[in-house]
């Protein structure tokens, strides 16, 4: 019986114990007044790039415009990764696992 008591406080504690620690591995940016760019990867597998850039600067026309992406391992196991736009007509994603909307 202070086996079976002893088995289940340890299974319990071998549940209740935190997941590894994400670390990064890889972090890098640039950042201007009228560019940025960012890297950075962590060990769990995620990932993102971007790079922004200021258009048509001092008209009524002025966007920032950023195209980047960023993946991360799901908990199925599959990678999923989002290829992006974000600009004047708003955030643009487009990836496999998305829903496509229909041409009008």
């Amino acid at each position: 019986m202070k086996f079976l008591i002893v088995f289940v406080a340890l299974f319990a504690l071998a549940l209740a114990a935190p997941a590894d620690e994400v670390k990064i591995l890889k972090s890098v940016s640039d950042v201007g007044p009228e560019h940025f760019s960012y890297e950075s990867e962590t060990s769990d597998g995620s990932k993102a790039q971007a790079v922004g850039d200021l258009e048509n600067r001092g008209t009524d026309n002025e966007a920032l415009v950023i195209k980047g992406f960023y993946s991360f391992v799901a908990d199925d196991g599959q990678t999923y990764t989002v290829n992006y736009i974000a600009d004047e007509n708003g955030f643009q994603p487009q990836g496999a696992h998305l829903p496509v909307a229909p041409v009008a």
